[in-house]
């Protein structure tokens, strides 16, 4: 049950009984009303911007039309007040047994407690992470590789149908530097004294198992064989054994995807790059020309040239891509537009990129590729993931020794545990720099968020652990339409107004494609709980469990078991785990 929902509907109700014959005109613009909390609690439970966003369609001034709609809604039975503000909006202030019958839902819906439907099945496609499969993954993959996991959960649970996919830059340069790297370690596997890494090659450690596995498999044969030879054998074998070690740092956080796509099954000759680049020509997308240099300083590898363009400046880019280099092999533009085209052929209604924050400059072009192959029906959401700064107790933390020159996303999960890095890594909008603190994540105090928000699930669960231990008998039943009514304590009608907000921001959180909210408000649910909590400590009367009092005792575990289900929910969504106990 989403209440901020249910009332937005009368509201929408109140707006259709005063608006006459305008009703039809004014539906158009229904759209712009919200129904939210407002920003101070002391101004009620609910706030709609109504007669704000609705002024000019009733040719009426702001305060005039709250005056109209607030009449309306002091009609409704489950409305205790209604008050104007400024210069038009609209505060709700709900009876108490709204909250009373709020508890009682979200309990009778149990795990289903904020699912939405919002998405309606529509299909969409979630890319992240991508790295390329030249090395071990980063932190900077992980932030991407969190944040990408996190939005499939939260999109999924708000009725979206969610493939997870993986694009694997299995093309190209970087990874014929990949297999010429690992064919210097399969030297090395067979005896060689390979002196220092050669300039140009990756020189982590974390090759030297690839080049063992390559000198088990194939002896010294590779040696007797020219660099066209072992090249494509080489590189294979890499790719697949980093794929490999990619995969299980995955699963390191609990990530796994529905789909890995291969860049180079796009290419080749008749591959679908070529297919794709005709049909762009057969409807016009395609042309031969020049392009204007680019402003400021000219980069090394420009040329003006005659080249094969895309128009994708005609569907809102900067400018028109190039397609085909000046040795005729495709650009990295060409594959993504052939990739584009197949996600689309696929179905995909709603496509998001999680990409890092490097890669400003792909968002116009991802759109309008988009535009341009699905004639407007496909949706481009592109995420930008920013850097994360590493620190140990305040101090920058100094390079991996395993891979050369980053610290590794497992050694950091390895470090700190998988919760506190997925936790760590949502406690912040996604384009925003993050700082990742060692020492500060681990902390068992308020100032460690994960650590807080778990710690309050595991304090519910005390509670009914030491109920049940203290009264006898299974606390977890249903409570009573009079036990429940016995919530009347500030405190407690507060939990439940803050557990009530729930479904409202997952649906908020899923369509702006911002999973940090869940994270966010569940950091002040559990403030919430622990604030009631040390209230109980000074004010035995308010603790959950009295007594001489079963009435009270069982309303209280049931508010007690609101707040663990919307917990336990919320930390599953981003990934982290609810535990019972802290140790």
């Amino acid at each position: 049950m989403n209440l901020f929902s249910i009332f937005l509907g009368r509201v929408h109700a109140a707006i259709h009984d005063i608006a006459g014959d305008r009703a039809d005109a004014i539906a158009l613009h229904l759209s712009r009303v919200v129904v939210e909390p407002p920003r101070d609690a002391s101004h009620g439970d609910m706030a709609t911007n109504a007669a704000m966003v609705l002024a000019k369609e009733f040719g009426a001034k702001p305060r005039d039309l709250a005056e109209a709609l607030a009449a309306k809604l002091r009609e409704d039975p489950d409305v205790a007040a209604v008050e104007i503000a400024g210069p038009g909006f609209i505060n709700l202030r709900l009876r108490e047994a709204v909250w009373i019958d709020a508890l009682a839902s979200m309990l009778g819906a149990g795990p289903e407690f904020g699912r939405s439907q919002i998405g309606q099945n529509r299909a969409t496609n979630v890319e992240y992470v991508s790295a390329n499969p030249t090395g071990p993954m980063h932190v900077g993959h992980c932030r991407g590789a969190v944040f990408g996991d996190a939005l499939a959960n939260l999109l999924q649970f708000a009725g979206y149908d969610v493939t997870r996919e993986y694009y694997v830059n299995d093309a190209g340069a970087q990874v014929d530097v990949l297999a010429r790297s690992v064919y210097l370690r399969y030297r090395e596997a067979l005896g060689e004294d390979i002196g220092a890494i050669p300039e140009g090659l990756y020189p982590g450690d974390y090759l030297s198992p690839v080049g063992k596995a390559l000198a088990d498999l194939y002896g010294d044969t590779l040696l007797k064989k020219s660099e066209a030879e072992w090249l494509p054998m080489v590189r294979a074998a890499a790719i697949e054994e980093m794929l490999a070690v990619i995969k299980d740092d995955l699963a390191a956080l609990d990530i796994r995807h529905d789909v890995f796509f291969s860049e180079a099954s796009l290419q080749g000759q008749g591959g679908a790059v070529d297919t794709t680049l005709d049909q762009l020509r057969k409807a016009g997308l395609v042309y031969e020309g020049r392009l204007p240099p680019p402003k400021g300083q000219l980069p090394e590898d420009w040329e003006d040239r005659e080249q094969t363009l895309f128009k994708t400046e005609q569907f809102g880019d900067d400018t028109d891509r190039p397609l085909v280099k000046s040795d005729c092999s495709y650009t990295y533009f060409a594959s993504d537009v052939a990739y584009m085209k197949d996600k689309i052929g696929r179905g995909f209604e709603e496509l998001i990129f999680v990409l890092g924050a490097d890669h400003g400059g792909y968002v116009k072009r991802l759109e309008a590729v988009a535009a341009a192959l699905s004639g407007g029906k496909a949706h481009v959401d592109v995420k930008l993931v920013q850097l994360v700064r590493l620190f140990r107790a305040g101090e920058p933390v100094k390079m991996s020794k395993r891979a050369g020159d980053f610290v590794t996303l497992r050694e950091v999960v390895d470090e700190v545990g998988r919760d506190a890095v997925r936790f760590m890594m949502l406690f912040r909008k996604n384009d925003a720099v993050l700082d990742f603190d060692f020492a500060k994540v681990v902390e068992q105090s308020r100032e460690n968020p994960v650590f807080y928000v778990q710690y309050a699930y595991a304090r519910t669960q005390s509670v009914l652990r030491n109920a049940a231990e203290s009264l006898g008998g299974d606390v977890g039943g249903p409570a009573s339409a009079d036990a429940l009514a016995r919530l009347s304590d500030a405190g407690e009608i507060g939990l439940i107004r803050k557990l009530a907000e729930f479904p409202r921001i997952v649906e908020s959180a899923a369509q702006a494609h911002e999973p940090h909210r869940i994270a966010f408000y569940l950091h002040e649910l559990a403030s919430d709980l622990h604030h009631h909590w040390n209230r109980g400590n000074d004010n035995p009367g308010l603790r959950f469990v009295v007594a001489d009092d079963p009435q009270a005792t069982n309303g209280r575990l049931a508010l007690v078991r609101g707040v663990a289900l919307v917990l336990s929910t919320g930390l599953r969504l981003l990934g982290v785990a609810a535990p019972a106990e802290m140790r």
